[in-house]
């Protein structure tokens, strides 16, 4: 029951890691513009994303530009852009993989089956919070290098956005949703281990046969 209720928890994570990591693929503010220096009050507000870049206007206008080249983009944009929508898929496999393979749920066959299925989606969630931290933080590394360089000007330089913080967030409760379904797989396998059987010891039928003889003596 206790292991039931622990998948559940995991699955909850697992729901809150897909809906962050979707999110911060899509919103377009991962890195904005650092107002520094002389440019401390700015009627411009200028975010950039994976997929779009956009200008929020102190008029309150918001505008944003789709990048449709992708040869032009940076490295790092690029296996962003891969990294995370690979993410995205593997964690909604790991949904529906755990769905089957979890106690409290009616399908996947005997227990021995629904452990495989639900260590199969432990891994795809383990796979998706590794897919979803490694360019959120090659894309924090790349905006702390370009506000940390003296030959590029203060008005160009930027800082993380929110999507970064939700990316790692989110990469967080995927790994660990991840662990917790794959551990909790093999729980009831380490009892023989710890606990042996025991082996029953019979008396054997030549001291059976030998007491009955001595009983006759004595008749």
């Amino acid at each position: 029951m206790a292991s039931a209720g622990l998948q559940f928890f995991a699955f909850i994570l697992a729901l809150f890691g897909i809906f962050g990591d979707i999110t911060a693929t899509l919103l377009p503010n991962w890195k904005v513009n650092a107002d520094v220096g002389s440019n401390i009050v700015t009627a411009i507000t200028q975010m950039q994303g994976l997929w779009m870049d956009c200008t929020w206007y102190s008029t309150g206008m918001f505008s944003c530009t789709l990048k449709y080249s992708v040869l032009s983009l940076p490295v790092y944009i690029q296996a962003a852009r891969t990294t995370m929508v690979l993410s995205c898929i593997l964690s909604a496999f790991g949904i529906c993989i755990t769905t089957v393979g979890m106690k409290c749920t009616k399908l996947g066959g005997d227990t021995d089956s629904k452990s495989h299925t639900c260590f199969a989606g432990g891994v795809c969630f383990v796979l998706s919070g590794i897919f979803g931290l490694v360019p959120t933080s090659w894309y924090t590394r790349e905006i702390i290098s370009n506000f940390l360089d003296a030959t590029i000007p203060e008005s160009s330089k930027h800082e993380p956005g929110g999507a970064v913080y939700i990316g790692f967030i989110s990469a967080g409760f995927l790994l660990i949703a991840g662990v917790i379904f794959c551990t909790s797989c093999f729980k009831k396998q380490q009892g023989p281990w710890i606990y042996p059987a025991k082996q029953e010891h019979f008396p054997s039928t030549e001291q059976d046969n030998s007491a009955g003889y001595n009983l006759k003596d004595y008749v």
